[in-house]
């Protein structure tokens, strides 16, 4: 079974069409990118696949369920990490992550703090779990994000725009915790990005979307698109050439 098949997604506001008919699916257990210019619609994208945006045509369908029909308990099987965090300030990290255990399960309050810190730990950040998000750097809330996305031991992960305003080295070690925990816990990630060093280290496979084409203008391994590919936007983009 796909994680994720998307089939004639479309999206417009106000009349204004941001991409039309894209279908694509996701397997289970790959790290799977969409990537694109800014303004292409990758996270517009992104809110459809996870229940956030209806589509205004087409159908999205997560491990056999589909996303806006009536069975709501889909959204516990995906997790989600916004691009800025979206971390609460006045809580701990640790608060932060228990959060969604307080919110969709029954657990005892020590049974949700357990859990809360291994979230933690498996991210990295055991030893900050009494911190507020203002006393961690960048890639740490990134990282307090996950585990919270972790929480309810989603299959599925989303991620928006996890290297962003990150320096090299923090976001090398966000690609390889995204790689380890994909590896460790067989998880299946869709990344929105359009960092080409995290593109070419993390993914299986890629769909790439156009502004101007107003959809999706290639797919498949971002190394063999690099490489291979003819369309003059995907080659502008892997080998950064201005237009």
């Amino acid at each position: 079974m796909n994680a994720i098949s998307a089939a004639g997604l479309t999206q417009a506001f106000d009349g204004r069409v941001i991409f039309r008919d894209v279908s694509f699916t996701v397997a289970s257990g790959e790290v799977f990118v969409i990537l694109g210019g800014s303004g292409c619609g990758k996270s517009t994208l992104l809110r459809q696949l996870v229940g956030l945006q209806r589509p205004s045509a087409g159908t999205v369908e997560v491990l056999g369920h589909e996303m806006y029909g009536d069975d709501v308990a889909v959204l516990t099987t995906i997790g989600v990490m916004f691009q800025s965090g979206a971390l609460f300030g006045a809580m701990t990290l640790l608060e932060n992550v228990m959060l969604p255990l307080e919110m969709h399960t029954d657990l005892p309050a020590e049974a949700r703090e357990n859990v809360a810190r291994i979230k933690l730990g498996l991210v990295g950040l055991a030893d900050a779990a009494g911190r507020l998000p203002s006393e961690i750097s960048g890639g740490m809330a990134k990282r307090a994000a996950i585990a919270r996305a972790l929480a309810l031991d989603p299959p599925l992960l989303f991620l928006d725009e996890p290297s962003a305003g990150l320096d090299p080295i923090t976001s090398a070690e966000l690609d390889k915790l995204i790689l380890d925990l994909r590896h460790d816990m067989g998880l299946t990630f869709v990344v929105v990005t359009h960092e080409l060093a995290s593109i070419l280290a993390i993914a299986d496979r890629c769909i790439m979307l156009d502004k101007t084409a107003q959809g999706l203008i290639a797919e498949g391994d971002p190394k063999k698109l690099r490489d291979e590919s003819t369309e003059p936007t995907v080659r502008g983009f892997f080998r950064r050439e201005a237009a």
